[in-house]
C-alpha cells in the first residue's frame, strides 16, 4: 500500500476574485498544467470552489464527464440545458453525467457565501444522453455509485473518537471536508486529501468531529 497526502496549501489557485470566484484544483486543470498531476484512475479534478453572494459560473458546456458535487456551506443554483433547476444545500449529493454534452450554470443567488466541492470522473464509455442526479442529506454515512465511471463516493461524518474503514480498493481518494482525521501514520485537516493505492484493512480516527469524502476508484 502507498499514500500520497496532498495538502490544501498545495492547491493550485485559480477562479476570478474580482468577481467573487476562489478556486482551488486538487488536480492539473486549465492554464495550471501539471503532467504529473493529470488524473487518480477516473477522477480528474477535484476542485474546492467558493463563490461570494451573486457570483457564479455562467453557462459553459461539458461533455464525457460524471460531475459531482457537495456542497459544504451555503446553496447552490444550478440550471442546465435540459431545462432542470435546482439548488444543492449542504449534505445534498447532485450528479451531473455531461454523456455527448450538456451546457449549465451554477450561481450563489444566496445572501451568504457558498463553498461547494466538484469532483469530475472520466466514465468509461463515451457519449449517451446527459442525465441528473440530486440526493438530499440523509444519514452520516452512506454511499453513492457512479457506474458509468466505476467508482463509488463513500460519505462519512464521525464524531470524537470514532473511526471508519477505508474501503479496500486499488485506489482511494480522501478528501477532509471538515475537522482532522489519522489516516496511515498521518494528520489530515480541511481540505487535504490522500490518494491511496492498494488500500487494505485501513481505518480513519477522528480524535474532533470530521467530515469525509473517500472515493473509492478501481
Amino acid at each position: 500500500m502507498t499514500t500520497d497526502v496532498r495538502r490544501a496549501g498545495e492547491r493550485y489557485r485559480g477562479g476570478d476574485p474580482e468577481a467573487g470566484i476562489d478556486t482551488r484544483h486538487a488536480f492539473s486543470f486549465g492554464p495550471h498544467y501539471d503532467p504529473d498531476n493529470l488524473r487518480f484512475g477516473a477522477l480528474i479534478a477535484c476542485n474546492e470552489e467558493r463563490l461570494a453572494p451573486g457570483a457564479g459560473f455562467d453557462e459553459h458546456p461539458h461533455s464525457h464527464t460524471e460531475i459531482v458535487t457537495w456542497v459544504v456551506e451555503g446553496e447552490l443554483t444550478h440550471r442546465d440545458s435540459t431545462g432542470r433547476e435546482t439548488r444543492v444545500r449542504a449534505g445534498d449529493v447532485q450528479h451531473l453525467g455531461a454523456a455527448a454534452g450538456v451546457r449549465h450554470v451554477e450561481r450563489n443567488d444566496g445572501p451568504v457565501p457558498l463553498t461547494f466541492l466538484q469532483m469530475w470522473l472520466t466514465p468509461r464509455d463515451p457519449g449517451g444522453t446527459p442525465s441528473y442526479t440530486l440526493v438530499p442529506a440523509g444519514a452520516d454515512s452512506f454511499a453513492y455509485p457512479v457506474p458509468a465511471a466505476d467508482a463509488v463516493l463513500h460519505v462519512r461524518r464521525l464524531g470524537p473518537g470514532e473511526e471508519t474503514a477505508v474501503p479496500d480498493a486499488p485506489r482511494v481518494y480522501v478528501h477532509v471536508v471538515r475537522g482532522a482525521v489519522r489516516l496511515a501514520g498521518e494528520e489530515l485537516g480541511p481540505g487535504d486529501a490522500a490518494r491511496i493505492t492498494g488500500a487494505e484493512g485501513l481505518r480513519a480516527l477522528a480524535p474532533a468531529p470530521a467530515e469525509l469524502l473517500l472515493w473509492e476508484l478501481t
